[in-house]
């Protein structure tokens, strides 16, 4: 996605800080502010959390306190954020699953369009398919042939159901013609657990998570998600190289509750930008294989509803369901 530049950071530069005032006539922000991280501690939206949580506590001038509000795929921290007063005091960091359990969950607390204001899309990266030494595998070709030869024999671990992983898995089952079975966890953490111990033997984890154990040699990866390849592991081939048409990338990105004011939106993007462009920041991002999007409320939410269409054609066609 390209960096634009929007006519609201202008605004935003234009306008200081002290004249953005909250509903009860308090200039914002005045107090500790929110993020609500919608998975466990040890997952990748979590990392992200804590990366920009700091800098931009310090920008603002008020502690950012994360707050870990995990379970039903995302859906019980989103729904508390939905439900939030819009104040700008109650922030939310998400990803995939934001949009995916619209189509997974035949009931939903909340609708991820019209219930919430896009703040930014902070940053991509793709994923890795990686398995335990004890998989008989050494690239993507000869997986798609083990499991060919052994359909509903291999499992993969996903962090539950419409989770990151998930998706990705099933995108490679269906592209691939192949059925591994979704083995869930509760989070991304247990997930690579559950492999590191050899307790499954593949799985589709972010790359900042990935290429510690796959540089000490405790996991093998097969190909990263993305279309080309990862300059952190440049030596590791695309999926898409042996399954035409592959492509995972996740995302992460800050929104705030329906209803919170324009004026606050404009100042938290602003905030934010501001953050993820700074060289420290930056550099940190970058070791852990994650790009840098810093986008506009309004790409952001172009973004969003691309996503939604996207992966409700994938469960779509996988007949993926959560009751």
């Amino acid at each position: 996605m390209k960096k634009v530049v929007s006519i609201a950071v202008f605004f935003a530069a234009a306008i200081p800080a002290a004249q953005f005032a909250a509903a009860q006539g308090e200039t914002y922000p005045g107090r500790p502010v929110r993020l609500i991280v919608a998975f466990p501690p040890g997952g990748s939206v979590d990392a992200v959390a804590r990366l920009v949580g700091p800098p931009l506590s310090a920008s603002l001038g008020q502690p950012m306190v994360i707050e870990n509000r995990s379970g039903a795929s995302g859906n019980i921290g989103t729904e508390l954020a939905a439900r939030a007063k819009p104040d700008g005091y109650t922030l939310i960091i998400h990803t995939i699953p934001f949009v995916a359990n619209a189509h997974l969950y035949e009931r939903m607390p909340y609708d991820p369009i019209a219930d919430f204001a896009p703040v930014s899309l902070l940053c991509s990266s793709p994923a890795v398919l990686i398995v335990h030494p004890s998989v008989p595998a050494r690239s993507v070709g000869e997986l798609l042939q083990l499991a060919k030869a052994k359909p509903g024999a291999l499992n993969y671990s996903a962090a539950g159901a419409g989770t990151n992983p998930h998706i990705a898995g099933e995108l490679f089952n269906m592209l691939g013609n192949v059925d591994i079975v979704a083995v869930q966890y509760k989070g991304g953490g247990p997930a690579l657990v559950a492999v590191l111990g050899g307790e499954v033997g593949i799985t589709f984890q972010n790359i900042s998570e990935a290429v510690p154990h796959v540089n000490s040699g405790r996991l093998r990866a097969l190909g990263v998600t993305s279309a080309k390849r990862a300059a952190a592991l440049p030596e590791v081939p695309t999926v898409a190289e042996s399954v035409p048409g592959y492509e995972f990338v996740t995302w992460h990105g800050v929104l705030a509750p329906k209803g919170t004011p324009r004026e606050i939106v404009v100042l938290l993007n602003e905030k934010l930008r501001a953050v993820l462009r700074s060289p420290e920041l930056s550099a940190r991002f970058a070791q852990m294989g994650l790009d840098v999007i810093a986008s506009s409320p309004e790409e952001f939410s172009a973004h969003l509803k691309k996503e939604l269409d996207k992966w409700g054609r994938v469960i779509k066609e996988r007949r993926m369901r959560v009751e």
